[in-house]
């Protein structure tokens, strides 16, 4: 993306962190583990196989990662920890920072990123193979008629080691960090990619 590897904006944003006093990158691929270190992060070791597959759980990963790293740095105490998706590449150091902020205040168990609905959840509906409608609704109302609604992104997350050993990313004490659209969107198809490299040229103009 604009010329660089796309986990290179996540690595740098998190460099640019004045909280983040450590950037690892966890991946079972060579070439990914040669760019990050390139990048300006530390590749202490490769994901084993089993947490790098399509049916892989993230948390087995994070939690894998961040035990691996108090094994290896037993004076360091990883009891928070912050975990940012290459497939985000718009968020900012000064996003990062912001939800460390709002972790430390709270006195949180989690933070997570989450961007407003561009449209009302209730329009949404099921539609089976034939095209036809399996929620039909007739009572739809205006946009502005409900409320604001809110989904997660993988910008940045905060978490506490001990919520997450539950098998948790949410407790009662958990917030959300609100980001804006225009930094929210997650890469997901070829779509996505030319949308957020667009969108960051059009920053690096401002």
């Amino acid at each position: 993306m604009m010329g660089e590897p796309l986990i290179a904006h996540s690595i740098r944003a998190a460099l640019g962190s004045k909280h983040i006093t450590e950037v690892v990158v966890s991946t079972d691929d060579q070439e990914i583990a040669n760019t990050a270190i390139e990048a300006g992060a530390t590749v202490p070791f490769m994901r084993p196989a089993e947490l790098a597959q399509d049916s892989s759980l993230a948390m087995d990963a994070y939690l894998y990662t961040i035990e691996r790293l108090q094994a290896l740095n037993p004076e360091k105490d990883y009891d928070s920890f912050v975990v940012m998706l290459p497939t985000s590449p718009l968020r900012t150091s000064s996003d990062i920072d912001a939800a460390i902020d709002l972790f430390r205040l709270r006195k949180a168990d989690s933070v997570v990123s989450y961007a407003e609905q561009p449209h009302p959840i209730q329009w949404s509906t099921r539609i089976d193979a034939d095209g036809k409608f399996l929620d039909l609704r007739n009572d739809l109302k205006n946009r502005q008629d409900y409320q604001t609604y809110y989904y997660p992104v993988g910008a940045v997350y905060v978490f506490k080691l001990e919520l997450l050993r539950q098998r948790k990313y949410y407790s009662e004490n958990s917030f959300a960090y609100v980001i804006p659209k225009s930094r929210a969107v997650e890469i997901d198809t070829e779509e996505d990619f030319m949308y957020a490299e667009t969108l960051m040229r059009l920053q690096r103009q401002v």
